[in-house]
């Protein structure tokens, strides 16, 4: 995901804008039939960018895609019936266009769906409270009611202090916020946030990794899903009715994630949990400072889909030519949380990848190297999907020897060497992921390819009109291109606009087909199937960087 933002110089844009210019004003216009004209020495075919713009602007599906996933499907959340028909109807619709599509699939775990959460104050007063339930937790079997008490669980010594005292009690589990003060002028707080000079300015200005230490977020991940273990079987034990977590976000909007078992099969799914709307949350936890007896009333239905449950890949090719056995992969994750319909993330990335397909192919394009598209699911729960596709197709790892990291889900497991290269390896020329929202692209993270900057910038110069205009040396993560750039293949991600992605929509009960603009889906999708025609038509494939080394151990010279 993009890093935050302060105010920088302009140079990198200004210098960008400047070569566009000079790019563009050195070369006449080209004779019909021309065919590709350099920028620099990358060769831009301006005759297909204008067909592909003509047939994205003008005879779009995209919005219908994605309708189709939202309004049609709704949450798809890894592992549930909703996520495999997601899978079947994405394939069937690339199938449709004329593409060769199928499905991969890998092991996954239990699968959760949820059909109803109400949640009422019954004393002191009634009232309706607005509250979601946390993914892969229970149900209650009908209403239950419990009186409302706030404690502390975020240590062994914090529940072993709470021995005894919770039976029949609804558990708040978080302090108060601060509510957000309404005469801030805080980034994000316009209604649609998109990238303005100086920012898109400041993301192209490399900043030089000092006093680099291996990062310690596995051991903290492991702690905590230790602790969500030891947690979960406790409440279990102490007969707790539920347990109530704050929303992150102000407003009503409820974010909600997973909790209980995480969909791993053999793990405790604690007690039925759930997340409240802060000002609902603060109103509860006011009552229990003022001392009042707080008493709620829970009614959610939950069920899990059990067993070693499938994750699916859908996958679509447009076949190459003399260079055939080279792949150019565009990718975005089916998979949503389930409190929304999973429109921003990401129904809109996957929109915009089948969009970018259905162009080609309406085209009749002839690339030379194959065109393939992926949707992943598995993606909220660490990238699963498309680590499983690298691992099958491209790069493995040794299997951990430690009996501890073997015990543990794929994505906790500490990285271990050599890489070893499967064929594919060899024969991958490049991966383009969308997965920041739903707003238009504005440039690419090259995740320190110095050899790749150049080439995006002569592709994106034809869309500086559209605002594509930026390209970075710096790295983004949390999104699918990271297995492939883990294992020295160049895979990168979009830069996009956010608009309310961060301060309304991710992971929230928000993310719904009306927070999507057509405008930006149009471009995100013209602007991928042009970077998609020319690395498959290129006479080679896109630069790598030096394949990643192990790390030296801390304070090893």
């Amino acid at each position: 995901m993009p890093r935050s933002l302060a105010s920088r110089p302009l140079a990198r844009v200004s210098l960008l804008a400047l070569a566009v210019a000079a790019g563009f004003a050195a070369a006449a216009p080209p004779a019909p039939g021309a065919g590709p004209r350099p920028r620099g020495s990358e060769p831009v075919d301006l005759e297909m960018v204008t067909r592909i713009r003509d047939e994205g602007f003008h005879r779009s599906r995209v919005m219908a895609t994605a309708a189709g996933l939202t309004d049609g499907i709704g949450p798809r959340l890894t592992g549930s019936p909703a996520a495999r028909e997601a899978a079947e109807w994405a394939r069937r619709r690339f199938a449709g266009w004329g593409l060769r599509s199928w499905i991969e699939e890998f092991p996954f775990g239990e699968g959760w769906t949820f059909s109803r959460s109400e949640v009422r104050l019954t004393a002191p007063v009634e009232a309706p409270l607005v509250a979601l339930p946390l993914a892969w937790t229970p149900g209650t079997a009908g209403p239950v009611r419990g009186a409302a008490v706030r404690v502390e669980l975020q240590s062994e010594e914090d529940l072993e202090k709470q021995t005894g005292k919770l039976a029949g009690k609804i558990v708040f589990l978080d302090e108060p916020r601060e509510p957000e003060d309404p005469d801030a002028e805080a980034p994000g707080r316009e209604e649609l946030r998109r990238y303005d000079d100086g920012e898109l300015a400041e993301i192209g200005e490399f900043d030089v990794p000092v006093g680099e230490r291996r990062p310690d977020w596995l051991v903290r991940a492991r702690k905590r899903r230790e602790l969500a273990e030891k947690r979960n079987l406790f409440l279990i034990d102490e007969g707790a009715v539920a347990t109530v977590e704050l929303s992150s976000r102000d407003h009503g909007i409820v974010r909600v994630g997973g909790g209980g078992s995480r969909g791993e099969t053999g793990r405790s799914r604690g007690v039925p949990g759930l997340v409240m709307a802060a000002e609902h949350y603060h109103r509860v936890l006011r009552l229990l400072d003022a001392g009042t007896e707080v008493e709620l009333e829970i009614d959610v239905e939950a069920t899990f889909h059990e067993g070693v449950r499938p994750g699916h890949n859908v996958l679509a090719e447009i076949p190459g030519g003399d260079l055939a056995a080279e792949v150019v992969l565009a990718g975005a994750h089916l998979d949503s949380w389930h409190a929304g319909t999973g429109a921003t993330d990401n129904a809109a990335g996957c929109a915009v990848v089948m969009e970018a397909a259905r162009i080609l192919q309406a085209l009749g394009v002839e690339p030379r190297r194959t065109v393939r598209f992926a949707l992943w699911t598995g993606e909220e729960q660490g990238l699963l999907g498309s680590r499983a596709y690298v691992e099958e197709h491209l790069a493995t790892r040794p299997e951990p020897t430690d009996p501890e990291d073997l015990a543990l889900p794929r994505r906790l497991r500490r990285p271990t060497w050599p890489i070893e290269p499967k064929p594919g390896h060899a024969r991958f020329a490049g991966y383009f992921n969308l997965d920041n929202g739903g707003g238009r692209i504005r440039g690419v993270w090259a995740q320190e390819n110095a050899a790749a900057a150049p080439i995006f910038e002569a592709w994106l110069a034809p869309f500086a009109d559209l605002g594509a205009t930026t390209v970075t040396l710096e790295n983004t993560s949390g999104t699918d291109h990271l297995p492939f750039d883990r294992v020295g293949l160049p895979g990168f991600q979009f830069i996009q606009d956010g608009l309310d992605y961060w301060s309304r929509t991710h992971h929230t009960h928000l993310d719904t087909y009306d927070h999507l603009r057509e405008a930006d889906l149009k471009q995100a999708a013209v602007v991928l199937a042009s970077f998609l025609h020319h690395a498959a038509m290129r006479d080679q494939p896109l630069p790598r960087k030096p394949m990643p080394q192990r790390p030296p151990e801390d304070g090893a010279d």
